[in-house]
């Protein structure tokens, strides 16, 4: 048999070292990123019209493949329960594969509008800048990082 466990008896001092929980830190635009030179913005166009062209393309196939599933959904009239399932479920992920894929193309179309419009880069929310950084990871962002924190508490 085990002797029982020694209680922990917290000092002052233990409770003194405990790391205090903060915000995360604001994502910092650093000196002179506000503004994209024309290059980047050209190279940038073209890497969009590139990517739009291949969501179009994926849009496209997910579309026919839900087609298909739509068609389909007659046939099978003698199904049992679990491949009425299997079916229902497929379609449901092809209908939400085909949102996804919309949702892709708007996303780009709109920055590319951004882009021709000379707003590219601003926030949508407040006006600020939205960063490079931010932009380079995720060219089709409309808010800059602290509006859409902010919508993402919502």
């Amino acid at each position: 048999m085990l002797p029982p466990p020694k209680p922990v008896i917290k000092s002052k001092k233990a409770a003194a070292l405990k790391p205090i929980k903060s915000a995360p830190a604001p994502f910092i635009i650093e000196e002179g990123e506000n503004a994209f030179t024309a290059t980047e913005l050209k190279s940038l166009k073209a890497e969009l019209a590139k990517d739009l062209i291949r969501l179009q393309k994926e849009l496209a196939a997910a579309e026919a493949e839900m087609e298909d599933l739509v068609e389909a959904a007659g046939v099978g009239a003698g199904d049992d329960q679990a491949d009425a399932g299997a079916k229902t479920f497929e379609r449901e992920h092809e209908m939400s594969l085909v949102y996804n894929a919309r949702d892709m193309v708007q996303q780009t179309e709109r920055a590319l509008d951004r882009i021709n419009g000379k707003t590219y880069g601003k926030c949508e929310d407040c006006g600020n800048y939205i960063g490079k950084a931010r932009l380079q990871v995720f060219p089709r962002a409309t808010l800059c990082m602290a509006c859409k924190q902010k919508e993402e508490r919502r």
